[in-house]
């Protein structure tokens, strides 16, 4: 599963022609949580509230490059990083 963005121990991945609603895979140590790209709700999963509240901001600022991203591992096209949270 291809990396697209790391950043404070977070790492956030998206699957290869994955099933919908869109999505992607924020990972923290042994925690993992799914979150719908659109409202950047959890779908599956948890992680500890901080990193939590991380990766939603993360989400917010960079929803236009997550959903183009999407697209790409829908059509099995190499997917561009993302800059992480500063």
């Amino acid at each position: 599963m291809p990396v697209i963005c790391q950043f404070g121990g977070i790492i956030i991945e998206m699957y290869h022609r994955d099933h919908p609603p869109a999505h992607f895979h924020a990972k923290y140590g042994e925690y993992e949580a799914l979150y719908a790209i659109s409202t950047q709700h959890p779908l599956k999963g948890r992680l500890p509230r901080r990193i939590h509240a991380q990766v939603v901001a993360w989400a917010r600022l960079h929803t236009v490059e997550l959903e183009a991203n999407w697209q790409r591992a829908r059509q099995r096209v190499e997917l561009q990083r993302i800059e992480p949270l500063e």
